[in-house]
């Protein structure tokens, strides 16, 4: 079995990908992508579309860093795969769902918090951010509130979804002290040696 190929590197969408590779203790190998660039050929055979992140995994192509996530779960298996077909319906549910609800108010938080250069930030824009995400941060609230994970009784690539895009509220403490369940589940993800590992410096 060869080594896992990754496009993108820690500041790209490939950070949550590079993350699972972490938590599953897989051999992998980040491959930098210049999207500023014209796209290589050999990189739009692995993804048509031109974008970060994608995987190959001997031969085998995927893109779309959610559903790459879910494959490498239920191939490798361990705590973070389902065992049955209600977990694996739920992590599915709740990998969408961020996808829907979080990331697209997320990346203007995170963008003009931390990511854009000083001069480019647009001091506006993140409190609105925060009040479009009071919606479903409040739905995660609750279905945090009788476990400290979404699906069963472990981390699991639900939590690792979900999480790649609540990571960043870390920053907003006020917004997080609302939420006392999430800001646990925050701290939690923020103290995992493989999120650690896989993601870029903040601010």
């Amino acid at each position: 079995m060869g080594t896992l190929k990754i496009y993108g590197t820690i500041r790209s969408r490939a950070n949550r990908v590079i993350w699972m590779a972490e938590e599953l203790g897989i051999p992998y190998e980040s491959i930098s992508v210049d999207l500023a660039a014209p796209r290589d050929p050999a990189f739009l055979k692995v993804n048509p579309n031109g974008r970060l992140p994608a995987i190959d995994d001997d031969g085998f192509y995927l893109f779309e860093s959610m559903a790459i996530n879910l494959y490498l779960a239920k191939k490798h298996g361990g705590a973070l795969a389902p065992r049955n077909a209600h977990e694996d319906a739920k992590m599915i549910q709740w990998s969408f769902w961020a996808v829907t609800e979080l990331e697209k108010a997320g990346l203007d938080y995170l963008m003009h918090t931390m990511f854009l250069p000083a001069e480019k930030r647009d001091a506006s824009i993140p409190p609105k951010a925060l009040e479009t995400l009071k919606r479903p941060i409040a739905v995660l609230e609750q279905a945090l509130g009788s476990s400290a994970y979404l699906v069963g009784d472990r981390f699991t690539v639900a939590d690792l979804n979900v999480g790649c895009f609540v990571a960043y509220l870390a920053s907003a403490r006020d917004f997080l002290s609302q939420y006392p369940n999430v800001g646990k589940f925050v701290a939690a993800i923020a103290a995992r040696p493989a999120f650690k590992k896989a993601m870029p410096p903040r601010g």
